[in-house]
């Protein structure tokens, strides 16, 4: 009976595993963000990394599911709330939107090679050439 009540609380716990992983280029010193943090990168409000360079934020289109995930899980967002952050720096000129790309395998090679790039994907694949940072 234990083994069975152990082996159900593992299966409910995998079904609320994070859907994404955050990932940036390996030259980014950062290994974990703060949540704060994560929504400023993603929101387009945070430009610059702690050492100074520049960050250049890959995504997703708006309805793609791990751009769904990275909202709702990862940054406590909608992804509309996302979208208008951005459209309104935009509009105000304060700032440019992330570079959409069209599937995770472009948004992986986008990241490893863009200095200073952060973005997210549903799963890391081993010989993936990024980084993974988790948030805090």
């Amino acid at each position: 009976m234990r083994k069975l009540t152990l082996t159900l609380c593992l299966m409910l716990f995998s079904q609320y595993s994070w859907g994404v992983e955050i990932i940036s280029h390996r030259s980014v010193n950062a290994n974990t963000l703060s949540l704060a943090s994560a929504r400023s990168i993603f929101g387009m409000r945070q430009v610059k990394w702690p050492d100074n360079s520049r960050i250049q934020v890959f995504v997703l289109a708006d309805t793609h599911p791990s751009h769904v995930a990275l909202c709702k899980e990862r940054l406590n967002l909608f992804p509309y709330q996302l979208r208008q952050s951005w459209d309104r720096l935009v509009y105000a000129g304060m700032a440019q939107a992330p570079i959409e790309v069209a599937n995770e395998d472009e948004l992986v090679n986008r990241v490893a090679t863009t200095p200073g790039a952060i973005g997210y994907v549903k799963k890391v694949k081993p010989n993936d050439s990024i980084k993974i940072i988790t948030i805090n």
